[in-house]
Protein backbone atom coordinates (compact mmCIF):
# COMPACT_ATOMS: atom_id res chain seq x y z
CA UNK A 1 0.00 0.00 0.00
CA UNK A 2 1.32 3.39 -0.92
CA UNK A 3 -0.09 6.85 -0.25
CA UNK A 4 0.17 8.74 -3.54
CA UNK A 5 -1.43 11.85 -2.05
CA UNK A 6 -2.64 13.01 1.34
CA UNK A 7 -3.76 16.64 1.40
CA UNK A 8 -5.68 18.91 3.73
CA UNK A 9 -7.89 21.20 1.66
CA UNK A 10 -11.06 23.30 1.51
CA UNK A 11 -12.89 20.59 -0.43
CA UNK A 12 -12.26 17.49 -2.51
CA UNK A 13 -14.18 15.02 -4.64
CA UNK A 14 -13.67 11.77 -6.51
CA UNK A 15 -14.83 12.12 -10.12
CA UNK A 16 -14.70 8.77 -11.92
CA UNK A 17 -11.43 7.82 -10.22
CA UNK A 18 -9.86 11.27 -10.43
CA UNK A 19 -9.08 13.02 -7.14
CA UNK A 20 -10.07 16.68 -7.44
CA UNK A 21 -8.72 18.97 -4.72
CA UNK A 22 -9.59 22.63 -4.09
CA UNK A 23 -7.64 24.94 -1.81
CA UNK A 24 -4.84 22.83 -0.31
CA UNK A 25 -3.42 24.32 2.91
CA UNK A 26 -1.30 23.50 5.95
CA UNK A 27 -1.91 26.49 8.25
CA UNK A 28 -4.96 27.76 10.12
CA UNK A 29 -5.06 31.15 11.87
CA UNK A 30 -7.42 31.88 14.75
CA UNK A 31 -8.13 34.94 16.88
CA UNK A 32 -8.09 32.83 20.04
CA UNK A 33 -7.73 29.25 21.20
CA UNK A 34 -9.36 26.84 21.66
CA UNK A 35 -10.70 27.26 18.14
CA UNK A 36 -12.90 25.32 15.74
CA UNK A 37 -12.29 25.32 11.99
CA UNK A 38 -15.76 25.15 10.40
CA UNK A 39 -15.03 22.92 7.39
CA UNK A 40 -12.18 21.29 5.52
CA UNK A 41 -11.45 17.95 3.88
CA UNK A 42 -8.72 15.36 3.95
CA UNK A 43 -8.10 13.99 0.44
CA UNK A 44 -6.25 10.68 0.17
CA UNK A 45 -5.20 8.65 -2.88
CA UNK A 46 -3.86 5.16 -2.27
CA UNK A 47 -2.18 2.66 -4.57
CA UNK A 48 -2.66 -1.09 -4.06
CA UNK A 49 -0.70 -4.03 -5.48
CA UNK A 50 -2.28 -7.39 -6.29
CA UNK A 51 -1.10 -9.00 -3.04
CA UNK A 52 -3.01 -6.32 -1.03
CA UNK A 53 -6.50 -7.38 -2.08
CA UNK A 54 -9.01 -7.92 0.69
CA UNK A 55 -10.63 -5.94 3.51
CA UNK A 56 -8.65 -3.17 5.23
CA UNK A 57 -9.31 -0.50 7.88
CA UNK A 58 -7.95 3.02 7.63
CA UNK A 59 -7.78 5.07 10.84
CA UNK A 60 -7.46 8.86 10.82
CA UNK A 61 -6.14 10.63 13.91
CA UNK A 62 -5.25 14.27 14.57
CA UNK A 63 -2.25 14.40 16.88
CA UNK A 64 -1.16 17.56 18.71
CA UNK A 65 2.43 18.50 19.64
CA UNK A 66 2.08 16.55 22.91
CA UNK A 67 1.16 13.35 21.03
CA UNK A 68 -2.49 13.53 22.13
CA UNK A 69 -5.30 12.66 19.70
CA UNK A 70 -7.72 15.61 19.60
CA UNK A 71 -10.47 14.22 17.35
CA UNK A 72 -13.80 13.29 18.95
CA UNK A 73 -15.58 9.95 18.37
CA UNK A 74 -13.08 7.60 20.00
CA UNK A 75 -10.06 9.23 18.43
CA UNK A 76 -11.16 9.79 14.87
CA UNK A 77 -12.89 7.99 12.04
CA UNK A 78 -12.19 4.43 10.91
CA UNK A 79 -12.89 3.67 7.26
CA UNK A 80 -13.41 0.04 6.32
CA UNK A 81 -12.86 -0.74 2.63
CA UNK A 82 -12.16 -3.63 0.31
CA UNK A 83 -9.47 -3.85 -2.34
CA UNK A 84 -10.90 -6.02 -5.12
CA UNK A 85 -8.96 -8.66 -6.99
CA UNK A 86 -6.54 -6.96 -9.37
CA UNK A 87 -7.16 -8.07 -12.98
CA UNK A 88 -4.34 -10.14 -14.46
CA UNK A 89 -3.29 -7.50 -17.00
CA UNK A 90 -3.25 -4.71 -14.38
CA UNK A 91 -0.18 -3.81 -12.31
CA UNK A 92 -1.96 -1.89 -9.54
CA UNK A 93 -5.23 -0.31 -8.47
CA UNK A 94 -5.74 3.12 -6.98
CA UNK A 95 -8.55 4.47 -4.86
CA UNK A 96 -9.52 7.90 -3.59
CA UNK A 97 -10.90 8.74 -0.16
CA UNK A 98 -12.38 12.10 0.79
CA UNK A 99 -13.07 12.75 4.45
CA UNK A 100 -15.13 15.88 5.14
CA UNK A 101 -14.20 17.42 8.49
CA UNK A 102 -16.84 19.68 10.01
CA UNK A 103 -16.04 21.51 13.24
CA UNK A 104 -12.35 20.58 13.39
CA UNK A 105 -11.23 21.15 17.01
CA UNK A 106 -7.97 23.02 17.61
CA UNK A 107 -7.52 23.13 21.39
CA UNK A 108 -4.37 25.26 21.28
CA UNK A 109 -1.97 26.99 18.93
CA UNK A 110 0.78 24.68 17.74
CA UNK A 111 1.74 21.89 15.41
CA UNK A 112 -0.64 19.05 14.55
CA UNK A 113 -0.48 16.01 12.31
CA UNK A 114 -3.20 14.01 10.59
CA UNK A 115 -1.89 10.46 10.86
CA UNK A 116 -3.34 8.01 8.35
CA UNK A 117 -2.89 4.37 9.40
CA UNK A 118 -3.82 1.08 7.77
CA UNK A 119 -3.45 -2.10 9.74
CA UNK A 120 -1.83 -0.18 12.59
CA UNK A 121 0.94 1.19 10.33
CA UNK A 122 1.15 4.91 9.56
CA UNK A 123 1.21 5.30 5.78
CA UNK A 124 1.02 9.12 5.63
CA UNK A 125 1.27 12.18 7.86
CA UNK A 126 -0.30 15.48 6.88
CA UNK A 127 1.12 18.43 8.85
CA UNK A 128 -1.06 21.26 10.11
CA UNK A 129 -0.04 24.33 12.09
CA UNK A 130 -2.56 26.36 14.08
CA UNK A 131 -1.41 29.89 14.80
CA UNK A 132 -2.72 33.03 16.41
CA UNK A 133 -3.65 35.88 14.09
CA UNK A 134 -0.91 38.53 14.45
CA UNK A 135 -1.93 41.38 16.81
CA UNK A 136 -1.89 44.09 14.10
CA UNK A 137 -4.31 42.05 11.95
CA UNK A 138 -6.68 41.49 14.89
CA UNK A 139 -6.79 45.23 15.61
CA UNK A 140 -7.37 46.12 11.93
CA UNK A 141 -10.35 43.71 11.66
Amino acid sequence: MQALAAILCDSAADYQGKLCVLGAFDSIYAGKFPAVHPHCALAIRLLFKPEEEGVHEMKITLIDSDGKNVLPDAGGPTIRFEVPEVPEDTFFLSRNFVLDLNGLPLPKAGQYSFDISIGGKIIARVPLQAMSVPQQQQMAG
